[in-house]
């Protein structure tokens, strides 16, 4: 892009487990950067939760140290930076008082399954079952979704219950929670989110891309909690006192995986796969609402402005991917870092026949089995750290294989052979790992220069508000630079055929098993 006067974007990027601050040029070169990581509190099995006020500690931790490493490398941060853009966790859920700011209870993040009572007693009175809204919302009634996590809090938590009924409660995800404090708080802060996030609710219309109130009514939510829903591209409000930065709009906001399709420039039937705790792949089906008979979700992909057509996608979740590393280094203490899981990996060339698949919490994408546990089958006298490690590099590659499977089952226009998987998320440095991923879709992976296109695609959003980049310069971004890295398929493909029986078998062997004696 072409270099004009000095302006400057920044971009939040709220993950879950870590929260980073860029700053970017004109160019999209980063100026200054800060990255810090935040509790994970897991109170029961199954349960995962985060504290939002240390959520937004870590956002003016990162912001401040940002501006002051680009300044104190000669960067005019204070006269330059036109716009904040905003890209977050999806589905984690949250309610805190309009009248306190504080909380009126954690976290809960996407990955929690607690609420699976909840899903089976909708199951079983609603007469579309688990199918009921996706017509309406794209999604299938799952844990994974902010509406039940809603829900559970109306049902279980008393702070909750007496807010909703004194009119003092807010209910967001987390780009609402820090939208809200960055516009002012308890003083005026705005209580919006914007269409992708809104989008993984199962509470937002897709084809009118607001709240659907009949989905309101029979899950008795009220409407009065929840926030305006903006387009991913506009002039949201400006950033209060309190913060680092003051007085700069925040212009961009996008779920982390819409952010990252943005970042990728993903253009109508191109696919992007970010490997981070979990791995997503969404695949931009145009303006066009594609419903998946393959057990992948129908979601909002962006709206670049409050003028601007909806892009939409079908997307398949994984849980589990960058997960189960983190799982080895802090649980097993197989790895003392996350990085040392390559060289471990390659000390072997194939797994011995071993297959680890992680549903730790149940298997999203194409399964969509809460009853599913982790497994690892195939071990025998001869099995070591190194296999197990290779295994778990796999298993990533195969979740995200199954998903481009049902992908390709869904959209019959596009040409299997034809089909290029870009690739990113912090797990991509790790080129084993995408070998594995090229090796078994039997196609090219390309992986950019810059693999944390999620942060990108949210300064792209804002700069695109305020005038700093057109559409035409992103989306011409796409055309991919010459130091992109394209992997190519080295494994034989009747191979390829074996060890994918043998993974479906390792799946199967998860069903059922929630219910085991501890």
């Amino acid at each position: 892009m072409a270099q004009t006067k000095e302006a400057y974007i920044g971009s939040i990027d709220q993950g879950t487990s870590s929260t980073r601050f860029i700053i970017y040029d004109r160019n999209t070169r980063c100026i200054g950067s800060h990255q810090v990581e935040f509790t994970q509190f897991y109170p029961q099995a199954g349960w995962v939760e985060h504290d939002p006020m240390e959520i937004l500690e870590s956002v003016k931790v990162c912001m401040a140290k940002a501006v002051d490493k680009a300044s104190a490398d000669g960067h005019n941060v204070d006269g330059a930076l036109k716009a904040i853009g905003l890209t977050n966790q999806r589905e984690t859920t949250l309610l805190w008082s309009k009248s306190t700011g504080r909380p009126l209870y954690n976290a809960i993040v996407w990955m929690d399954v607690r609420t699976t009572s909840v899903c089976r007693k909708l199951e079983k009175e609603l007469s579309g079952g688990r199918t009921h809204f996706v017509k309406t919302c794209g999604l299938p009634i799952s844990t994974y979704f902010s509406a039940m996590k809603l829900i559970w809090l109306m049902e279980n938590v008393d702070a909750v219950k007496e807010a909703i009924k004194k009119g003092d409660a807010l209910f967001g995800t987390i780009d609402t929670w820090l939208i809200w404090n960055l516009t002012g708080g308890v003083n005026g802060g705005l209580h919006v989110t914007d269409v992708s996030n809104a989008s993984r609710t199962m509470l937002m219309n897709l084809k009118t891309l607001d709240w659907d109130k009949p989905t309101l009514n029979t899950l008795k939510i009220p409407a009065g909690i929840l926030p305006k829903i903006v387009s991913n591209a506009e002039n949201i409000g400006k950033i209060a006192k309190g913060w680092p930065i003051v007085g700069i709009p925040v212009a961009g906001c996008l779920g982390d995986q819409h952010a990252a399709m943005l970042g990728q420039a993903c253009k109508k039937g191109e696919a992007k796969s970010t490997y981070g705790t979990g791995a997503f792949i969404l695949r931009n089906t145009g303006q066009e609402v594609v419903y998946s008979k393959h057990g992948l979700l129908t979601t909002l992909a962006f709206k670049l402005g409050p003028k601007a057509p909806a892009n939409y996608a079908l997307e398949g979740s994984i849980a589990i991917a960058g997960a189960s590393v983190q799982w080895l280094r802090d649980s097993l203490g197989i790895i003392k870092s996350a990085s040392e899981i390559e060289d471990l990996a390659k000390q072997v060339d194939s797994t011995g026949g071993v297959y680890f698949v992680p549903a730790f919490n149940g298997l999203f994408a194409p399964w969509w089995r809460d009853d599913a546990r982790g497994v690892c089958i195939g071990i025998t006298r001869f099995t070591n750290k190194a296999h197990i490690a290779r295994a778990v590099l796999e298993s990533m590659c195969f979740q995200v294989k199954d998903v481009l499977d049902s992908m390709h089952k869904d959209d019959t226009g596009s040409e299997k052979g034809d089909f290029l998987l870009r690739v990113d998320g912090g797990a991509t440095v790790n080129n084993l790992l995408i070998q594995i991923q090229a090796d078994l879709l039997g196609s090219p992976v390309v992986r950019p220069a810059d693999i944390e296109t999620t942060a990108l695609g949210a300064a792209y959003a804002a700069g695109l508000a305020v005038g700093v980049w057109k559409e035409e310069e992103i989306f011409a971004s796409g055309e991919k630079s010459k130091t992109d890295t394209t992997f190519l398929p080295k494994l034989d493909g009747e191979l390829r055929k074996k060890k994918v029986e043998s993974w479906f078998k390792a799946v199967e062997r998860t069903f059922d098993l929630a219910d085991l004696s501890i």
